[in-house]
């Protein structure tokens, strides 16, 4: 009885359900708001919770912001690779037509270079586990505060639009 508890609480930290709660938030915010347009113009600063995104979005609306969850919960759903894939050519094309007209290094100084490359990889090897619970705790934090303003904005649709019950 007392693994099955541990295994909850555990569980409820997982990742995998904090994503799926943001997804699940998103999803109903996004059945819930049946006209999106309503919520262009409708500033976040009147809203605590969503005021705080206001720095992170400059000018940014309800709408836009709408757009926003939206948006990451389909990087969550189908993965970034598309848009990553787009990044790695555009990028691939500037170095591809840079390196033209740059005269190659000599091979001593790219020698001395792949020493303290190896040097740099044994020392990122070491601390991978911290990295990883570095970010997955940030990972972690940031879509539970997606989540929390999915639902804000969820009941701020609902008031604004005069739905009964929009507090639950």
């Amino acid at each position: 009885m007392m693994m099955q508890m541990t295994e909850t609480t555990n569980q409820k930290n997982s990742l995998f359900n904090a994503m799926n709660r943001f997804i699940g938030a998103v999803n109903n915010m996004d059945q819930t708001i049946m006209v999106p347009s309503l919520l262009r113009d409708v500033p976040l600063d009147e809203d605590r919770e969503l005021g705080s995104l206001k720095s992170d979005m400059e000018d940014g609306d309800m709408y836009s912001y709408y757009q926003l969850l939206k948006s990451i919960r389909q990087d969550i759903e189908w993965g970034v690779r598309c848009a990553a894939a787009d990044e790695k050519r555009k990028e691939s094309m500037k170095l591809t037509r840079s390196s033209s007209s740059i005269s190659t290094t000599s091979s001593a100084s790219s020698v001395a270079s792949l020493s303290s490359e190896e040097d740099e990889e044994e020392e990122e090897e070491e601390d991978l586990h911290e990295q990883f619970q570095y970010h997955l705790t940030g990972l972690q934090g940031v879509l539970s505060k997606l989540t929390q303003s999915a639902v804000s904005l969820t009941k701020r649709y609902k008031k604004e639009i005069g739905i009964g019950g929009w507090g639950q």
